[in-house]
């Protein structure tokens, strides 16, 4: 069928057009791997920000390469939007379904399919769950290092797409720092490949334009990932401090020393009484804020590292010190950190996390400003982020089914966004853009740059048919939302459009 011959989906009722596509498909796909029915695509209708929820068109789960291409290449004739998915886990709404389009779940491309000791490199499918790369490599003494909090179930699909990080980030990097190479296909269903097998690639660097970009230029299906030895040791230390300004100071003068801890996180006190309830990892529950400072290598060097560590968080007023004795208690340290959203979701119907990035030297100043916002917002905030690098995560609770806790929530969300860029810093670190965030690029950036962003998108997708209204925001909706209001002599927010 070619594009020609294919009616418009604006002139057809959404019935009509669903059972269009569904016969398009059909031709490809098997019946188990095609679902259009309600209570079939109910659990696609959302991802891990689960405020806003859209039902797809069609779900289409492909398992083979050629049905992908073959599902991508009959949307593109039909000119039906696109909305890639792995495992859900996205925290920014990249993965919402569009009501008009077609979810393409690659749940079951979950093969690892080959791991090279001798280059230390695996090449996995793009629906291999994180934490199984790592898994499969430990016989061999390696693993894979970006380690998201949903590690046990993001797929490496998933953070090829948003770039995403983890608690060990600060010393080993992010997404973009451990992936060599990137197969997918076009909304054309032209088969693609970024970067190579080598440390280098000719041309331009594509690879670090397809990663973070949200599943806007192409479709992951293969990506080959670095892996690297695990170290012999590692300890973790808690420092517990009395106020958040001392807390903010000791992450600065880390850095500052020299030393890059292979994880430094850090935590406010809402948010180490939640965890603690949860988890029980022995958190000071007296402490405004605690920092996880982790350091790991050879013995020696961990017992070198963790001594200058030390220093420097007493010398900034460290109340309470603690140091990992064994492989069991730094697990148990770090067991409160990574379930943060977990231990969130048992003190609050819901919660919404948000993702920006501040310069170290401004972690009292935004902790402060926030807990201002809790006043002005009549909602609670608990912080827990990766401090080293400024990447912040607060959690909003609210109750969604209050219209108007959600719409408090969503200008909470929005003012620690801004506030964020006001402080030098950038609205998103490594949940992505989605649509969670579409109106705080507009305070970040200006209308000729989001038209050089868009120009990007046409060059791979002219039709603007992957994952539609995601990520960049049009002139239209940054003109609106510069529309500032007064309310009782105070600059408010405008009203934010529903999804």
């Amino acid at each position: 069928m070619n594009a020609s011959s294919s009616p418009e989906p604006a002139l057809l009722q959404k019935a009509e057009l669903q059972s269009y596509v569904v016969k398009g498909l059909q031709a490809h796909l098997p019946a188990h791997a095609l679902l259009w029915q309600t209570e079939d695509t109910t659990p696609y209708e959302c991802d891990g920000l689960t405020a806003y929820r859209q039902h797809p068109l069609v779900v289409a789960l492909p398992e083979t390469y050629e049905q992908v291409q073959a599902v991508l290449q009959t949307c593109h004739a039909l000119k039906v939007p696109v909305v890639a998915r792995g495992a859900g886990t996205g925290l920014s709404g990249g993965a919402l379904p569009n009501a008009l389009g077609v979810t393409l779940s690659l749940a079951k491309f979950n093969k690892i399919l080959k791991i090279d000791p001798a280059s230390r490199t695996a090449l996995v499918q793009g629906g291999v769950r994180n934490l199984a790369i790592s898994e499969a490599a430990a016989s061999l003494g390696l693993y894979y290092a970006p380690d998201p909090s949903s590690q046990i179930a993001c797929t490496i699909g998933g953070n090829v797409a948003e770039n995403s990080g983890g608690v060990h980030c600060l010393k080993y990097g992010l997404t973009l720092h451990n992936v060599l190479k990137v197969r997918g296909f076009t909304i054309e269903g032209e088969a693609v490949e970024f970067g190579s097998d080598a440390l280098d690639t000719a041309g331009l660097d594509l690879l670090s334009l397809v990663i973070g970009s949200e599943g806007m230029l192409a479709v992951t299906t293969e990506v080959t990932v670095k892996l690297i030895p695990r170290p012999q040791l590692a300890r973790c230390i808690i420092a517990s401090f009395g106020d958040v300004r001392r807390a903010g100071e000791a992450v600065a003068a880390v850095i500052a020393a020299g030393i890059i801890p292979a994880g430094l996180e850090m935590m406010d006190k809402p948010m180490t009484a939640a965890v603690e309830g949860f988890v029980h990892a022995g958190y000071d529950l007296s402490a405004a804020a605690i920092l996880l400072c982790e350091s790991d290598g050879t013995p020696e060097e961990v017992d070198e590292e963790i001594a200058r560590m030390s220093e420097v968080l007493q010398r900034c007023g460290a109340t309470v010190l603690a140091v990992s004795q064994d492989e069991a208690e730094r697990l148990k340290f770090w067991s409160g950190r990574k379930n943060a959203f977990p231990a969130s979701g048992r003190i609050s119907p819901d919660y919404m996390c948000l993702d920006s990035t501040i310069p170290r030297k401004r972690l009292a100043d935004i902790l402060i400003a926030i807990s201002e916002m809790e006043k002005k917002y009549r909602l609670r905030c608990c912080n827990v982020f990766h401090a080293g690098d400024g990447n912040l995560h607060p959690l909003v609770l609210f109750d969604a089914n209050d219209p108007d806790q959600l719409h408090r929530c969503e200008l909470f969300g929005a003012d620690i966004l801004e506030t964020s860029v006001a402080m030098g810093g950038t609205v998103t670190g490594e949940h992505g853009v989605g649509v969670e965030k579409l109106n705080s690029m507009c305070v970040q950036f200006t209308a000729a740059e989001n038209e050089q962003m868009f120009a990007v998108k046409r060059a791979f997708d002219p039709q603007g048919l992957l994952n539609p209204g995601k990520v960049i925001p049009t002139l239209q909706r940054c003109a609106e939302y510069g529309k500032m209001v007064v309310r009782d002599g105070q600059i408010a927010h405008p009203e934010l459009p529903r999804f």
